[in-house]
């Protein structure tokens, strides 16, 4: 690389990170809080648990009746079971009217162990941070993306940058000297931290961008599925006429049949129809730890017949290798479809990107302050 294409790359590179820095700080910062979520809730809230007894869990029907008495102005949007050892969740959510509510209770007796406003918890208020900078969403969203866009172009010039094309690749490279004034060691942290964060960046822009832009999410679709177009969600319509039948309620017609079904699964969630034309929903999770591998299934509240979809959120057997790909973005983002191991790797990577902006302001500050006197390695 000659000397004026590595300045005009180093200028790209600066001002890319002046003006996405901040944005950047805070989505990796957040990230990397929102790392161990499902471990640190399950350790520091004992509502979420319950013993274990021999006799069978209530029907969604009761769930959702006892739960209604305790937030009786507001829609039920599900019902959750996860297990035998955890608490059943009443889920009442609706994204216009502005709430999201958790009733939590004991699924054997209909206890109410827990009532909790979830725009108040730690870990959702980390979330809006993280997708939308804690501003309205729909200016937040935008800039969250915009500036995901810009740290992958800050990622690639950083590696350019990183790469000596006329020295021969050495230790030096690669190795943090920590026994040198802090200017150059901060220089290290910044340049070589940055090489080794770059392809886990580079991971967590892409799985961040398809939530990000729906152009994006639609590319990767169409190129991964070989041209078909992408359709996020619809619902499909129950709109047959049925008797009901007085002994059982649909959901719990429902219910009994995919228990009965999915005896493994280690979450069921029944979708509450919120209007005469809306089907029982029901997604099906073999696996508490990730959510790509999760049966999505609708029913005519009515007929309770099966209904067919057009979309990625459908029956795992049933779906392609770019549905199953487009599913696994949040497992892939968050680290969590490698497990344990998965995680920490997203922990340290988002620690390390979020060093990054802090690192390379420095850097830039200093030669600032020094400038009839340049740092250069």
């Amino acid at each position: 690389m000659t000397p004026i294409a590595r300045k005009i790359i180093g200028t790209i590179h600066l001002w890319l990170g002046l003006l996405s820095g901040l944005v950047v700080f805070i989505i990796a910062i957040t990230g990397c809080l929102y790392s161990f979520k499902h471990e640190i809730q399950n350790l520091i809230q004992p509502y979420r648990h319950v013993n274990l007894q021999n006799k069978d869990f209530l029907f969604p029907s009761r769930i959702q009746q006892i739960a209604d008495k305790q937030i009786p102005d507001k829609q039920i949007h599900a019902v959750l079971y996860a297990g035998r050892t955890n608490a059943a969740e009443a889920i009442y959510y609706n994204l216009k009217e502005h709430y999201f509510d958790i009733v939590y209770m004991n699924p054997y007796t209909g206890e109410i162990l827990k009532i909790k406003n979830m725009y108040d918890d730690f870990f959702s208020i980390v979330l809006e941070g993280h997708f939308y900078l804690w501003l309205p969403h729909t200016i937040g969203q935008p800039i969250v993306a915009s500036a995901t866009l810009l740290f992958v172009a800050m990622l690639i010039t950083g590696l350019f940058l990183w790469w000596k094309k006329n020295k021969p690749l050495s230790k030096q490279q690669y190795k943090i000297k920590w026994n040198v004034r802090w200017r150059r060691k901060n220089y290290d942290l910044h340049n070589i931290l940055g090489f080794y964060v770059t392809w886990i960046g580079i991971i967590f822009a892409f799985t961040g961008l398809i939530w990000g832009f729906e152009w994006f999410a639609k590319s990767t679709y169409t190129i991964a599925s070989g041209g078909k177009e992408f359709i996020p969600y619809y619902s499909p319509s129950s709109d047959t006429l049925y008797k009901k039948n007085p002994e059982l309620s649909p959901i719990d017609k429902i219910w009994l049949k995919i228990i009965q079904k999915y005896s493994v699964a280690e979450i069921i969630e029944i979708h509450i129809p919120d209007n005469m034309s809306a089907p029982i929903a029901v997604s099906i999770n073999p696996d508490e730890q990730t959510y790509w591998k999760t049966d999505y299934r609708y029913f005519d509240q009515y007929t309770l017949k099966e209904l067919k979809v057009n979309h990625i959120w459908n029956r795992y057997d049933e779906a392609s290798a770019a549905d199953k790909l487009m599913r696994m973005n949040y497992d892939i983002h968050t680290g969590g479809i490698l497990g344990l191991s998965g995680k920490i790797i997203a922990f340290f990577g988002s620690l390390i990107i979020a060093s990054l902006p802090v690192t390379g302001f420095l850097v830039w500050w200093g030669r600032i302050r020094k400038s009839t006197n340049k740092y250069e390695i």
